[in-house]
């Protein structure tokens, strides 16, 4: 589904200033804030979907806590957005998990781990981790610390939205073991 990466670059790059970093009343200062910046690329990613004939819709915030054939298989939890479609176990095409660079490393983890249950155990084709901030370049750094001390990692696709207006890219392919590093540039 390469029509995936177009519609992600695409809806980030159109994602303005206030919905990437929110401003804080009473005080000269922006923060990052994870869910308004999600709520915004749901919405940017919608108005470049494809609206016929596509064979995957997205969803936000799916809770699959308690699944009756995912629960069995240790999957759970929510992510941030689904490619799918809903209902057919064969159509599961993309997980997509978010992180601003404040993120913590328990925070990371979480998302490792979500990450690589949703391929191995609910056969997610694809898993995104979309990492956003022009401060981004540290926490991208632990992110891939972290993945090669993880052990039965699967495939993620590791992505930066650096900057307002410039659309996401992938840098690399995290898999467990050194993961071969693309330029942040």
């Amino acid at each position: 589904m390469n029509e995936l990466d177009s519609i992600l670059q695409r809806a980030t790059a159109a994602i303005e200033a206030g919905y990437f970093q929110l401003r804080v009343a009473g005080a000269d200062a922006q923060i990052y804030r994870e869910r308004v910046y999600c709520y915004e690329l749901y919405h940017q990613m919608r108005l470049f979907w494809p609206k016929e004939g596509y064979p995957f819709v997205l969803n936000g915030e799916v809770d699959k806590s308690g699944h009756r054939i995912l629960g069995p298989r240790g999957v759970g939890g929510i992510p941030d957005f689904l490619v799918h479609r809903p209902g057919d176990m064969k159509g599961n095409h993309a997980i997509i998990e978010v992180k601003a660079p404040t993120a913590r490393d328990r925070q990371i983890k979480i998302d490792l781990d979500k990450l690589r249950r949703f391929v191995r155990g609910a056969e997610y084709e694809r898993a995104i981790y979309l990492i956003y901030g022009t401060e981004a370049e540290r926490l991208i750094e632990r992110i891939c610390e972290m993945a090669r001390s993880t052990p039965g990692l699967a495939p993620i696709e590791l992505w930066l939205h650096r900057q307002v207006g410039e659309p996401a890219k992938c840098l690399t392919v995290l898999r467990g073991s050194s993961p071969k590093r693309i330029s942040t540039r």
